[in-house]
C-alpha cells in the first residue's frame, strides 16, 4: 500500500463519516512528528528546542 493510497483513502472516511475536524489533529501530530526528527538529525536541534 504506497502513501499516497492511505491519504486518499484517509480522506475518504474523513469524507464519508464527515469528521473533518480529525484532519487539524492530524497534520498537526505529522508536523510535530517532523520537528522532533529534525532536532535529532540536524545541527538546527539547539534552535528547536527553544520552541518547546
Amino acid at each position: 500500500m504506497s502513501k499516497v493510497q492511505v491519504l486518499v483513502e484517509f480522506w475518504e472516511f474523513l469524507r464519508y463519516n464527515k469528521k473533518y475536524w480529525i484532519a487539524p489533529i492530524v497534520i498537526f501530530l505529522i508536523l510535530a512528528g517532523l520537528i522532533l526528527v529534525l532536532a535529532q538529525a540536524t545541527p538546527i536541534a539547539p534552535f528547536i528546542y527553544t520552541l518547546f
